[in-house]
């Protein structure tokens, strides 16, 4: 079932918006896909690996945003967007519904930097 519109704390972004959320959900997997694979290749030290948190971290919050409807970015900062215009805004204005939308960026981000952590003690752990 496809979302129509902004709920507080549920869904804030459109089709356009999470398409652009899949992209860098992308860019962030095959950075850190790479970023691995050339640290196996040239036998990098393990704590070198746990750089594996940036692109890992990105990646998980593109993935998330997209599969949730909702941007962290705009949920911190009160607005919202389903037009077809990606990064065009609408303010949200009741208060209620702002701290509704910062509590699910902050569950989105809360994720990100988790998966972000696993995937780089993973590639710590098991450099060899």
């Amino acid at each position: 079932m496809e979302r129509q519109g902004y709920i507080p704390g549920v869904c804030n972004i459109g089709p356009a918006e999470r398409v652009r959320r899949v992209r860098s959900g992308w860019a962030g997997l095959i950075l850190t896909l790479v970023l691995e694979g050339l640290f196996i290749i040239f036998r990098v030290g393990a704590p070198w690996r746990l750089f594996l948190f940036l692109p890992a971290t990105v990646g998980a919050a593109g993935f998330l945003q997209a599969a949730f409807h909702f941007c962290a970015a705009f949920g911190f900062g009160g607005v919202f967007n389903f037009t077809m215009d990606v990064g065009k805004t609408d303010t949200v204005v009741q208060a209620e519904f702002r701290r509704k939308d910062r509590g699910k960026a902050l569950q989105i981000v809360s994720y990100s930097i988790l998966i972000g952590m696993v995937v780089a003690l993973l590639g710590f752990f098991t450099a060899g």
